[in-house]
């Protein structure tokens, strides 16, 4: 990573359907937010900055020491949201931001650093992120594993909730075992570039982009390009469920201290 690092922002709101909250619930003694910063304040990235547009988020986050800033209420995705925080950081075109999603309380401060690493070394790519090989059949049939497909320098030829990529017997035969060499689950942290992130909210939406309900395929509608790190590590448990919640709190419980 070059020496003047990246920076890594965390978007937080409080609505969430199934997880009320979600952001402030209690782990470990920690709310979530802000277990999602301290990880992240663990990688390379020379500023962590949690962008919310909840009073109660931001008084959170000040009270334990994390940078926060306040955005529009009416932001469709997370992304916009960073967008925004972009220009209130008044970052440079040129800097590398990392999208550190807020429900994830375990993410690896090492797979931040290989993320923007990879963007910072791709320089015809305006976003990065990261997947890992599926090992499990269940898995890759499963609609919400969101799956990718690379070129050969590493670069999204698509992102789909389907199983890709198929073999040709696949049909015929069923999914007894996993095709070689083996698909990719797509996991959800990205790094863009400044400019391009700024960018990004202009941009229509792309018709499969609704169709897979998949904000990325737009990047590649449009003719960018993202490049992808694969890792073998299995990506740590994020909270979308009280069961995916009650799991991480288990682990934490089982860590020393």
């Amino acid at each position: 990573m070059s020496s003047a690092g990246f920076v890594a922002l965390i978007p937080a709101r409080r609505a969430s359907s199934r997880l009320p909250d979600k952001a402030l619930l209690d782990i470990a003694g920690i709310p979530m937010v802000v277990r999602v910063a301290r990880q992240a304040q663990q990688s390379q990235a020379r500023q962590v900055v949690v962008a919310t547009d909840d009073s109660d988020i931001a008084s959170v986050c000040r009270q334990h020491g994390v940078d926060c800033v306040m955005t529009d209420v009416n932001h469709p995705s997370g992304s916009d949201r960073l967008a925004q925080a972009c220009t209130l950081l008044n970052l440079a075109n040129d800097d590398i931001v990392v999208n550190v999603q807020g429900d994830e309380p375990l993410i690896s401060p090492d797979l931040i650093n290989r993320v923007a690493l990879t963007l910072l070394q791709r320089p015809d790519c305006a976003m990065s992120t990261a997947a890992h090989p599926i090992h499990d059949p269940a898995e890759f049939l499963n609609p919400n594993v969101v799956k990718t497909v690379l070129d050969a320098r590493g670069t999204a030829l698509y992102f789909s909730r389907a199983p890709i990529a198929w073999w040709r017997d696949g049909f015929a035969q069923g999914v007894q075992q996993l095709p070689k060499p083996a698909p990719l689950r797509h996991l959800g942290l990205y790094a863009y570039r400044c400019q391009f992130l700024k960018q990004f909210p202009s941009l229509p939406v792309a018709p499969c982009e609704t169709l897979e309900a998949l904000e990325q395929l737009r990047v590649l509608w449009h003719g960018h390009r993202i490049a992808v790190h694969v890792t073998h590590d299995s990506p740590s448990p994020g909270v979308d469920t009280p069961q995916d919640l009650e799991r991480v709190r288990q682990i934490l419980a089982q860590r020393p201290s």
